[in-house]
């Protein structure tokens, strides 16, 4: 007798048979795949996938702080000079003459200038003044005008703005420290000590006094008659930037003051100019902790004075009309 051997399955059938038994057995298992607080795996590699994608965020680049330091460079002859004046771009001489509060046209042989080592095209970069002051940051518009190291700021809710040169008061007719206010200004004003001394963007802030801001010739240290002079630029930017006062409709009396000038600091006319001295010290010309407490102390007295204003006032329009009128330089 043949043995009898079981028939063989059909191929067809055979495949899908072991795909059904193969499916059965992955559901199974990926069904009881819990951790041992019972939660299921998806939610763990869910939550690990959040964890790794916070790791895995590119972490914020720091910019190290610009250190500029700085060297004198003495123009004993004209040969050293031509040889200056040819070392630099036309943008960056300005930059030179600016640092050393002077224009292009006082600079002339036995001249000696601070120079930065490393070269921008925009004094911002150099600023002696914070890039924030925190003090005045409650208020809208302040110029700052430092005597000691001749030069203005603008800073628009403590954030500077701008800031450059300037020459203030000769010894004999020093500019006036204090809190003044931005009162009247003009686009051409004559001066009272030489009536052909034409200032252009002429902005007082001190009425009585004719004491204002006005472009005149810089020649590198304070030389004015008490107003503070500046770069035709500068002072141009500021004519268009601060705000004047208002006044009642005769033009007697102040409704609302303008834009607050702070001027403080000493110059030293016995010694070198302040600005040498970043050949030394690269912070020397920063603000020091005296003229904080004097900026301090014009805070004070702007707030007292802002709390005085009617609220109505705050919102009234300049009625000032722009005029020429005679005034020192």
């Amino acid at each position: 007798m043949n043995p009898i051997y079981p028939k063989p399955m059909n191929p067809q059938f055979n495949s899908t048979f072991l795909f059904f038994i193969s499916l059965l057995s992955i559901m199974f298992f990926a069904g009881s795949c819990t951790n041992k607080s019972g939660k299921s795996l998806d939610k763990d590699i869910k939550k690990n996938a959040e964890i790794d994608s916070t790791i895995a965020l590119p972490k914020e680049k720091l910019e190290p702080p610009l250190v500029i330091n700085y060297k004198i460079d003495s123009l004993k002859t004209s040969v050293e000079l031509d040889s200056f004046k040819n070392r630099y771009s036309e943008a960056h001489l300005k930059v030179i003459y600016a640092l050393n509060r002077i224009e292009a046209r006082k600079v002339g042989k036995g001249k000696n200038l601070i120079v930065p080592d490393t070269l921008f095209e925009d004094i911002f970069n150099y600023s002696p003044f914070p890039k924030n002051l925190e003090l005045i940051c409650d208020i809208p518009k302040t110029v700052l005008i430092s005597q000691r190291i001749q030069g203005f700021a603008l800073y628009e809710n403590g954030a500077l703005v701008k800031w450059g040169p300037v020459s203030s008061g000769k010894q004999s007719t020093p500019t006036p420290n204090g809190l003044h206010y931005g009162n009247y200004k003009a686009k051409r004003k004559i001066s009272t000590v030489n009536k052909e001394w034409i200032l252009p963007y002429y902005f007082n802030f001190m009425n009585f006094e004719g004491v204002g801001v006005h472009q005149y010739a810089l020649p590198g240290y304070p030389a004015s008659h008490a107003c503070v002079r500046l770069y035709m630029d500068d002072a141009n930017y500021i004519y268009d930037w601060a705000d004047q006062w208002e006044l009642t409709s005769n033009g007697r009396d102040i409704i609302k003051k303008g834009t607050p000038f702070m001027v403080f600091g000493t110059y030293d006319y016995k010694s070198e100019v302040p600005w040498l001295q970043l050949a030394i010290d690269r912070l020397n010309n920063n603000l020091i902790d005296e003229e904080m407490n004097t900026l301090k102390d014009y805070v004070a007295k702007y707030n007292e004075y802002i709390k005085s204003i009617k609220p109505n006032d705050l919102e009234k329009d300049l009625s000032l009309e722009e005029g020429t009128i005679v005034t020192y330089n």
